[in-house]
């Protein structure tokens, strides 16, 4: 049957299968690298640490995969507490698990930061090797849009 459109049911089933096969197989040669983007958005001291558990095994699953993974822990709203130097209460395993990942990257919504801050009247100082990053949930979805998985803490 064809609709008012011109466009048949059969027609355009093929023409969406086409399309689907196609993205799907460009997207991953079109990919700028493996890696996975932690969010945590709560200070909550047990989703600190399950983002902190997150990317130890993550890193540890692809090695063995003999794969080196990105992983990137984006701290945005509340959840900026797990970088902040003066809040943190995962300071050493921040740093241990960062040395001994590389390939690990700890960013601090730079919006949620001026937030606390001016709420505090204070000057938020960072933990060592964090770095900030204009919007944290724009830096989740900069990293989704070149092919990085995402995960919620």
């Amino acid at each position: 049957m064809v609709s008012a459109n011109g466009w048949s049911r059969r027609g355009l089933l093929a023409g969406t299968a086409i399309l689907t096969a196609g993205g799907a197989a460009a997207g991953k040669e079109d990919r700028l690298a493996d890696g996975v983007v932690i969010l945590i958005h709560s200070n909550e001291p047990y989703v600190m640490g399950h983002a902190i558990s997150y990317s130890a095994n993550l890193a540890r699953h692809f090695a063995d995969r003999g794969a080196k993974l990105l992983i990137e822990v984006v701290a945005n709203g509340k959840g900026i507490d797990i970088f902040r130097a003066d809040k943190t209460p995962l300071v050493e395993p921040l740093a241990t698990l960062r040395q001994s990942l590389p390939n690990l990257t700890y960013s601090m919504c730079a919006s949620s930061k001026a937030i606390a801050e001016a709420k505090e009247q204070v000057s938020i100082p960072l933990i060592s090797g964090a770095s900030l990053v204009p919007f944290g949930i724009g830096r989740v979805v900069d990293l989704q849009l070149k092919g990085w998985a995402y995960i919620h803490a």
